[in-house]
């Protein structure tokens, strides 16, 4: 309570899923091309740059668990992969990009392999890739977030950023985590 009586929300009290987001555009891509300059200096390689953009994408993953499980689901988390998956892909895809993702798909030849799609993720968006560095796809970072929010609520897998399709995030989960959904069926 504020010294004038009234009660002031705070915004880690606001709800997620409102339609629209709060943080301006423009401020989010010189945010982020901060941050990829700031890896970029850190590193020697492409890979490099690319293994230090998924790591700051996991700690913000972890932490994106806590607030939207918690708070907009009262806890509940799912239990099969096809639900997660398109959780991620509706749901969390439009609280953190306003949007849902693309396509997801599953593998012909893997069963363990989910493939989530984006045409034009927003990361890649304001980043220009110079020359010396063309396979560089800032969307790893992306993965980095779905990597930790399905490892965090117990879907053990590994996910990298492709250019496939604009962006296709490969989704591998471990066997033990596909044994596990067979025998919930």
């Amino acid at each position: 309570m504020s010294l004038s009586g009234r009660s002031r929300t705070g915004i880690l009290d606001k709800p997620l899923s409102r339609g629209k987001s709060e943080a301006s555009l423009s401020c989010y891509a010189l945010l982020f091309a901060e941050i990829v300059q700031y890896c970029q200096n850190k590193s020697h390689t492409v890979p490099e740059l690319q293994n230090r953009l998924h790591s700051l994408g996991k700690n913000v993953g972890v932490k994106l668990i806590d607030l939207y499980f918690l708070r907009e689901r009262g806890g509940k988390r799912e239990t099969k992969i096809l639900n997660i998956l398109l959780f991620l892909k509706s749901t969390f895809w439009k609280a953190l990009f306003g949007r849902e993702a693309d396509k997801l798909e599953h593998s012909n030849d893997d069963e363990c392999t989910y493939y989530l799609m984006e045409k034009e993720p927003l990361v890649n968006k304001y980043i220009s890739v110079p020359r010396d560095k063309g396979s560089l796809n800032c969307a790893v970072f992306i993965a980095g977030i779905v990597e930790a929010v399905l490892t965090g609520t117990g879907f053990t897998a590994k996910v990298s950023a492709h250019w496939h399709k604009g962006t296709t995030y490969m989704v591998k989960f471990d066997e033990a985590v596909v044994a596990r959904d067979k025998q919930l069926e």
